[in-house]
């Protein structure tokens, strides 16, 4: 696990220096590789590579990058799991190697059978490599987006690197908005790729080749996609449901075990992340069956509604894992927030970020690699929201008078509605957010297909909003989705697949873990264990009120049901609390007036309305106030 970068500036007039460049660019991201440092330079050619290194395999000094072979030369990140199988076979095919590193398994294995050779990697990954002999610079990232990769191309200057602090330290790098991804940002809390926080600045998509050639052409092109595999498991429905519940299980638990065990392959101690839900209890218990005891690491919150703890330590407790856990407070949160802009360095507003990084802080203590189970949600279905769209586009459907009822909430202003729900509010359900949701249904009852309500339900900023933000018409998620002959089910957790999984939940759990030099594994996310659940029908993922029902029966064979058994409770942050009082002076300072005109980007009256209206309790969503928050100090660091 490691950091990259490098620039190929095809009108290089010597009037910098490649070495200092590459070198800065390289050094601002030392704390995803502190163990080691490399460049590659062809200074005729304006082209440089920088590489860091976080020592998990083969920790001697032939692990060294970049790494060249022949008209080769290669800088990369990631871990491939199966790189001694590999290896093997490029022996018989007349190779010899120099290190026991996966790094000079994937050069070699590229100069054999070039493009192709990705589809024998299992791992996650993201790498250049500078074709010497046809003057081209390739870069490839994984299948799912485990790893991340941006690229900036103006004027001649292309750029790359793992994180986009690097492209601040070229004397080229233009630093200008993106609005389109700002508008993204604010509706659905993440920047999704192809699109990131600058102009003429992109994240490479997951599954994707892109290259480059000495006349500044650019392909981009990709190798897998979630969707050829959910397809597949469309046309092969029947035969699927014919083969029996437990048939399927014991499938899935070889095919699991088989990828939690590659995710081990490691020079250094391997923990996990548990936080006594289905996933990570999963990942526990199968490796615990395989006699393999782990550490495991869990952050608690001393409110109760969002603590996971004491389920954690009920689970660890039952497999006998070597465990730690750290209560969380809010003054543990404030010494946190200021850094976050300088581990995502473009607005990310997924709050759990917090806990994200103290547990990755936490577990660095005793493991340099830990595995974290995310996937399992957007392959099992479990998030509560797929099933309630699901059934909520039934009872739609079959709404009495829908236009009638949409005609008479047109009618009702969100201000009208909320001075009513006020008055009622002692007999009605309590929301902080009523005046939003009630927007939201507004909008709900118009929209005209599934994937419509999905977004709809996912956005934070409506259409409206923006625009009494400032901003014009945002765009949908659905846009992400070339497929639409799939069940609702299967259409909600492919485009989680494709968007939300890779540009929020691997982001997350990427810059966390980089951030304290410890490597994050995803042992869900094999993409053997991806294309197996893509064509799983939805019928085995959500069954009888359950979600994650194939997964539950490969569980329960280790765990008991009973310890396991809850509400789905997401790794939730208790922000609303904490900024309603001990971090209150945090949104006064950075949602100010002057300073948001001062900024000249958001409606400064819009702004105060919702600062006012969310301190006074008056029906707003507490995460526009930190979405909003979460940008300004981004602003004051990086623009």
């Amino acid at each position: 696990m490691c950091r990259i970068v490098g620039f190929w500036d095809l009108n290089f007039k010597r009037d910098y220096d490649l070495e200092n460049t590459i070198t800065a660019m390289r050094d601002i991201l030392s704390h995803g590789g502190p163990d080691d440092a490399g460049n590659y330079i062809e200074d005729s050619l304006g082209l440089a590579l920088g590489h860091r290194r976080l020592s998990i395999l083969d920790l001697s000094p032939m692990g060294h990058q970049p790494m060249e072979f022949e008209n080769l030369v290669i800088t990369y990140n990631g871990e491939v799991y199966n790189f001694r199988e590999i290896r093997k076979e490029l022996e018989r095919e007349g190779y010899g190697f120099k290190s026991n590193s996966d790094t000079e398994v994937i050069l070699k294995a590229f100069h054999r059978w070039g493009f192709s050779a990705v589809h024998k990697f299992r791992g996650m990954f993201a790498f250049a490599i500078w074709d010497r002999e046809k003057k081209e610079l390739i870069l490839c990232r994984d299948r799912i987006g485990v790893k991340p990769l941006y690229w900036y191309h103006k004027d001649g200057l292309f750029m790359f690197a793992s994180e986009l602090k690097a492209f601040h330290k070229h004397p080229k790098f233009e630093k200008r908005l993106n609005l389109t991804a700002l508008s993204l940002y604010l509706q659905y809390i993440y920047i999704p790729a192809p699109y990131s926080i600058f102009e003429n600045t992109y994240k490479l998509k997951q599954g994707h080749f892109l290259v480059i050639n000495s006349k500044g052409e650019i392909k981009e092109f990709p190798y897998w996609s979630a969707e050829e595999h959910f397809l597949k498991g469309f046309e092969e429905r029947e035969r699927w449901l014919k083969r029996p519940e437990e048939e399927l299980a014991e499938e899935l638990e070889g095919l699991l075990t088989e990828s939690f065990k590659l995710r081990l392959v490691s020079d250094v101690p391997v923990g996990m992340f548990l936080s006594g839900g289905i996933d990570s209890s999963t990942v526990c218990a199968l490796l615990s069956k395989e006699g393999i005891k782990l550490k495991t690491f869990t952050i608690g919150f001393y409110e109760e509604t969002y603590n996971e703890a004491p389920f954690a330590k009920k689970v660890a407790q039952y497999l006998g894992t070597e465990h730690t856990e750290l209560y969380c407070t809010p003054k543990e949160a404030f010494e946190i927030i200021p850094r976050l802009p300088e581990l995502y360095d473009e607005p990310f507003g997924d709050s759990s970020a917090i806990p994200t990084f103290l547990v990755s802080k936490l577990a660095k203590e005793k493991v340099k690699v830990s595995l974290s189970a995310d996937g399992g949600d957007e392959q099992f279905c479990g998030y509560i929201r797929y099933w309630l769209i699901a059934e909520k586009i039934q009872k739609l459907k079959k709404l009495p008078l829908k236009s009638l009822w949409t005609s008479l909430l047109d009618l009702l202003s969100p201000e009208t509605a909320l001075k009513l729900y006020e008055s009622f509010k002692f007999i009605l359900p309590k929301y902080t957010n009523f005046r939003d949701k009630y927007i939201k249904l507004r909008q709900v009852l118009k929209a005209e297909s599934l994937l419509d309500q999905y977004d709809l339900a996912v956005k934070y900023f409506l259409e409206d909003d923006l625009k009494e933000l400032g901003f014009g018409s945002g765009k949908k998620l659905t846009q992400w989705l070339s497929v639409n002959s799939l069940d609702p089910l299967s259409s909600m957790m492919l485009l989680d697949l494709k968007t939300y999984l890779p540009d929020d939940i691997l982001v997350k759990v990427d810059r966390a873990t980089m951030g304290v030099a410890l490597e994050g594994r995803e042992p869900f996310l094999d993409h053997k264990v991806v294309e197996w659940t893509s064509r799983l029908p939805a019928e085995f993922k959500y069954k009888n009120g359950k979600s994650k029902y194939l997964l539950r029966k490969v569980l329960y064979k280790y765990i008991p049901s009973e310890i396991l058994e809850r509400p789905k409770q997401g790794f939730g942050v208790p922000i609303y609390e904490w900024f309603k009082s001990e971090l209150k002076g945090l949104y006064r300072e950075y949602l100010d007036r002057k300073r948001i005109e001062k900024g000249g980007i958001f409606n400064p009256d819009e702004v105060e309305r919702l600062l006012k209206s969310y301190l006074e309790d008056r029906g707003v969503n507490h995460n526009k106030l930190w979405l909003l928050f979460v940008f300004e100090i981004w602003r004051e660091r990086w623009v």
